[in-house]
């Protein structure tokens, strides 16, 4: 289902970070995606991998609504914001994005994000806590190619059945038990923060899982931004020592979150 677009004012972020658009895929939500971005302009976007999905030029899927989330982050940095991009497994390298598709950005492996209390976070994809196997480049191709069928398949039953288009079919609710499944012990998220703490920092800032959190349970800030499949949601430094969990399906920004996984309303830890 679409989420509840009674946002209050627009708020200004020292920082966001969104992960996980999968803008070119049957499953990016580029409309929605847009208007979150306008009621959250920042000074810094950290685009943390996964924004593009272009893996499929047989398949191509490149929608209005993908093109317009790309010429809002260009104009943001046209009009002095800054820009920084986290390759994540399915993004092309950064030399072989479409023009159509390219973004003014910084383009890292891994990024150390600095908050206002001095705390320092590492900011990458997330898919260096997979194995060796499901990392293979093969893997993430084969993996787009079932999320496009499913997702074709599903939307010829939606058609049959003549549910509303924007309701959330069966290939998402597959996909994400599936995924769900898959990290169901949450061991990646130690592996994840480890990742931090032989580099001396405290925490770290991923996306890749599709799954939203933010949390301390293993010593340091494990903060996920979720993705814009499922979960809508995002990560905000605002400036005032706060890293925030956004929820964009709630109808009012401030609610409480009851946990990291929550898919409404807001979560915050002091940094």
């Amino acid at each position: 289902m679409p989420f509840d677009r009674s946002f209050p004012r627009p708020l200004r972020h020292r920082t966001l970070f969104l992960s996980d658009l999968h803008l070119g895929a049957l499953s990016a939500r580029g409309e929605d995606v847009l208007h979150f971005l306008r009621v959250h302009p920042a000074e810094t976007y950290v685009l943390v991998g996964d924004i593009l999905d272009l893996w499929q030029p047989m398949l191509p899927h490149w929608s209005a609504q993908d093109q317009a989330v790309i010429d809002f982050l260009r104009a943001r940095h046209a009009s002095g914001a800054r820009l920084i991009y986290i390759r994540g497994n399915h993004d092309p390298d950064p030399s072989r994005v479409p023009e159509y598709a390219a973004l003014p950005a910084e383009y890292l492996d891994a990024y150390v994000h600095v908050a206002p209390t001095g705390k320092r976070f590492l900011v990458v994809h997330g898919d260096e806590a997979d194995s060796r196997l499901i990392r293979f480049h093969i893997m993430t191709r084969l993996g787009s190619l079932i999320d496009h069928g499913l997702r074709r398949l599903d939307a010829f039953l939606s058609r049959l059945s003549l549910r509303e288009p924007r309701m959330r079919g069966y290939a998402g609710w597959l996909l994400t038990a599936a995924n769900e499944l898959r990290y169901r012990g949450r061991s990646h998220e130690q592996r994840m923060v480890d990742l931090a703490r032989v580099r001396g920092l405290d925490g770290v800032i991923c996306g890749h899982f599709h799954i939203a959190a933010l949390h301390n349970h293993f010593g340091l800030t494990y903060a996920n931004c979720g993705d814009w499949v499922d979960s809508m949601t995002a990560l905000m430094d605002a400036g005032d020592g706060v890293l925030r969990l956004i929820g964009a399906r709630q109808a009012a920004v401030g609610l409480p979150l009851n946990s990291g996984h929550s898919h409404s309303g807001q979560k915050a830890l002091v940094q």
